[in-house]
């Protein structure tokens, strides 16, 4: 196990009793670690970077997420990644595999997964409303 970050206080927190009070020290590093962490501010382009924002947010628990910020990152990890496809698959109407959000772990690389998807199933039904009509007309 490797940091993601460290932090350098001044003084250690402690309790009257002279010890280090573990419980104060775990929030500043959580305070500080979600600073370090913040959103890369960049806004959503589009109304599918949009609707993954907020899905990203509530699943994470976070006040707002940018396009450009990692999944895992962000504290995600692989049982939030299927409230994640359940969502997308609700909102969206888009099935994607559990490996999708692994190699498309930001918003925008997602979203252009997401685009990708819908363009192929538009075509597959497309395809298929095609094949109907032909029937019909024989």
């Amino acid at each position: 196990m490797v940091p993601a970050f460290y932090l350098w206080l001044e003084h250690l927190p402690l309790l009257p009793n002279g010890k280090v009070d573990r419980s104060a020290l775990a929030a500043i590093g959580q305070s500080r670690s979600d600073q370090q962490r913040t959103s890369s501010g960049q806004k959503a382009r589009n109304p599918v970077e949009e609707t993954l924002v907020g899905i990203w947010a509530q699943i994470l628990g976070r006040e707002y997420v940018g396009i450009f910020d990692n999944f895992f990152e962000l504290g995600g990890h692989s049982l939030l990644i299927t409230r994640v496809i359940s969502r997308v698959r609700e909102q969206l109407q888009v099935e994607l595999p559990l490996r999708a959000l692994f190699e498309h772990p930001t918003i925008a690389e997602f979203a252009e997964a997401i685009i990708q998807q819908e363009l192929e199933q538009a075509d597959s039904h497309e395809l298929l409303q095609m094949l109907d009509e032909l029937e019909e007309k024989t």
